[in-house]
């Protein structure tokens, strides 16, 4: 039976627990792809709004949550602050990114820290940037061998224009999502680490079918290693 929180935001409207810890991809089909792969007979955890998530348990026999938090930030803050009312302790955002310099297709990418360069991260008190937890974030390196390791630009847009800026700042890669889910976990007191693949560079995608599934896969298998 589904633990209702009164306090949770109606974002979500779970049909099953939530576990302590969380993957978040932002596409609910990517949500669906690491459910098949990661959890033994996942169960749907939420549909509503189109926000696909799924429990079970995990390879190693413990609760998995693998829940999508939609395009942008305000989806994902609004997810991220239901699971935690629900139950969620541990949460991993495994999303993609445009990248920043010269990384390359398919690269992975350890968030250390995240720019807020979006409105709902500021709205949340993630200042000029928003740390991922420390832990986390070695469990991510270490997951994740041969990944890049540093900061990450979220914003609210895709500005080409403004992305000199950001690559002068430090950062490797851009997304509209790891800044607001930092700093959502940070306000609520919840450990979160981010994993992003290179999905776009420049003119080039990476292309969808087996190259992005391959690149989700890995996304999922890492993440889930880290958590454990």
């Amino acid at each position: 039976m589904a633990r209702v929180v009164p306090s949770a935001p109606v974002v979500l409207k779970p049909h099953e627990p939530v576990a302590e810890r969380v993957l978040l991809p932002g596409d609910p089909g990517r949500a669906l792809r690491l459910a098949v792969q990661l959890i033994d007979g996942p169960r749907m955890l939420n549909h509503h709004r189109g926000l696909w998530g799924y429990s079970g348990p995990a390879a190693d026999g413990r609760p998995l949550t693998i829940q999508s938090t939609g395009l942008g930030g305000p989806s994902a803050a609004a997810v991220v602050a239901a699971l935690i009312a629900l139950g969620a302790r541990r949460l991993v955002r495994v999303g993609t990114a445009a990248a920043l310099g010269a990384s390359a297709l398919g690269t992975l990418v350890v968030a250390d820290a995240a720019l807020c360069l979006d409105g709902t991260s500021r709205a949340l008190g993630g200042g000029e940037r928003v740390r991922a937890d420390p832990a986390l974030t070695a469990a991510l390196a270490a997951s994740a061998p041969g990944a890049a390791r540093g900061l990450v630009a979220s914003a609210d847009v895709h500005e080409p224009a403004r992305a000199a800026g950001w690559t002068a700042a430090g950062a490797l890669a851009a997304d509209l999502t790891t800044a607001a889910v930092l700093a959502a976990c940070a306000h609520a007191g919840a450990p979160a680490g981010a994993l992003l693949g290179i999905t776009r560079a420049g003119d080039r995608r990476l292309g969808d079918g087996a190259p992005l599934e391959a690149l989700e896969a890995t996304l999922g298998a890492s993440g889930m290693a880290a958590l454990a």
